[in-house]
């Protein structure tokens, strides 16, 4: 099936000619370590030539097809069409003027259609930034300066970016934080509702595990000194975990309760990612501020906050900002993938994809003791790897091979989760259902040499 949006003229089909990566790739990446700084890592050392739909086509003429979407962010395809035609019409206007200095109406218009898609019928208001570090960074100063409160309460599994306050927010050692301390005070760690590794079992977890949260926040915290609770409403680099029903509700319900903003980190979870435009919206949940970048911009530096106008409002002027923040281009972009989504009904797409990898990744999980859960939502789908089913004792290694095993054969996937033994599927949602089954076999072939 070609691209639905943009990118006609790449076939969307596997095709591995070299070894991966190829002698070409090999070259660029001796160039690479000469002059890339060391801590810049590679999922997969291939260098793109051409992206679109499911495909990233490299330099020695492989095509491989895409579980990862550049993490989360190509969720149009990489080469959308209203993307691209807005873009290049923004960008042969001009590229740049800093909104802070003269404004433009792409900028507004993005803030206009947030204001739209996020969840609640409040009055909104948006400030733009260049990534989701950025974006949660000024969600936690809007927050003070809206409470006049100081403390923030993240999640363990959690990720929130790689700025000093959100390592801070942020619950995995390594890669992230590992040797970069001192990080930003005021920053309180709770449990989350990881049903799959809950003691009590998946049934029990969403209630104890909100109530063992609300009880920290109160005895070791104090509510009344809370600005923020942020959480992802499904955890991304933690895991895909999807915290058990019941438990978003009562976090919620307790910050209203409290005057605490809360924060849902929408940020790899959101824009159709996971069949709704947002995830929060599984469970009703209406945030009073939510943090977006990845998928906002189909490849464009874009990030958002989002939320209610007198929350919004609460920094001085000039007190949120960025010299690209909001760059005219990216906000273009912005636009053009807002109409993918909706002309294509992407949505119901991510549902498909999901239907689909759950089939068929279950009757996997029968044949192999190795897969211990499947969860995720949409296209944003992951299996859980453990040594022992009984025992549930994470296997990174086999997470490694894994994902070894189907970059060797034309699959781009990626690993993720605190213990390292995850493996995460995030296609882009304009895939073709033939190449999202064909990446479905390399990972059944993968599991069975296993």
């Amino acid at each position: 099936m070609t691209e639905l949006s943009g990118g006609p003229s790449l076939p969307q089909e596997r095709r591995v000619v070299t070894a991966i990566p190829g002698p070409k790739s090999q070259e660029l990446q001796a160039r690479r370590s000469a002059t890339v700084a060391g801590g810049v890592g590679s999922t997969l050392p291939v260098f793109t030539v051409r992206a679109g739909g499911g495909v990233i086509e490299d330099v020695d003429g492989n095509s491989l097809i895409d579980f990862g979407s550049g993490i989360a962010v190509t969720s149009v395809g990489s080469s959308a069409e209203a993307v691209v035609r807005r873009a290049s019409a923004q960008l042969a206007n001009f590229t740049h003027t800093c909104f802070m200095v003269t404004p433009y109406e792409g900028y507004v218009e993005v803030c206009e259609e947030l204001a739209k898609l996020t969840p609640g019928d409040h009055a909104k208001k948006s400030a733009l930034f260049n990534s989701g570090a950025e974006a949660v960074e000024n969600a936690v100063k809007i927050a003070r300066a809206y409470t006049k409160r100081t403390a923030v309460v993240v999640f363990d599994h959690g990720y929130h970016g790689r700025t000093n306050l959100t390592m801070a927010l942020t619950a995995k050692n390594m890669p992230y934080k590992q040797g970069f301390g001192p990080f930003a005070p005021e920053v309180y760690r709770v449990p989350v509702a990881y049903g799959y590794r809950w003691p009590t079992g998946p049934e029990n977890c969403g209630p104890e595990a909100a109530a063992q949260a609300i009880e920290q926040i109160t005895k070791q915290i104090g509510a009344e000194n809370v600005a923020a609770i942020i959480i992802e409403p499904v955890l991304g680099e933690g895991g895909f975990i999807e915290p058990a029903k019941g438990f978003l509700p009562e976090i919620v319900k307790f910050a209203n309760d409290n005057g605490i903003v809360f924060v849902a980190d929408e940020i790899q979870s959101g824009f159709c990612r996971t069949g709704q435009w947002f995830a929060c919206e599984d469970e009703g949940i209406v945030p009073d501020l939510i943090t977006t970048a990845k998928g906002i911009a189909g490849g464009l530096p874009l990030a958002a906050v989002t939320g209610r106008a007198e929350i919004m409002d609460a920094a001085h002027a000039g007190g949120l900002g960025g010299t690209y923040g909001g760059n005219p281009v990216a906000c273009a972009a912005a636009l053009g993938s807002i109409e993918t989504m909706r002309e294509l009904d992407l949505n119901a797409k991510a549902k498909r994809i999901e239907e689909v990898m759950k089939g068929r990744l279950s009757a996997m999980q029968e044949k192999h003791d190795v897969i211990g859960d499947i969860r995720g939502r949409g296209a944003m789908i992951a299996i859980e790897l453990v040594k022992d089913p009984a025992t549930k004792e994470p296997n990174a290694e086999a997470a490694g091979a894994l994902a070894k095993a189907c970059h060797s054969e034309g699959l781009v996937v990626l690993t993720c989760g605190t213990y390292g033994n995850v493996l995460r599927f995030l296609p882009p949602l304009v895939i073709g259902e033939d190449l999202l089954n064909e990446g479905l076999d390399i990972i059944e072939g993968a599991l069975a040499k296993l």
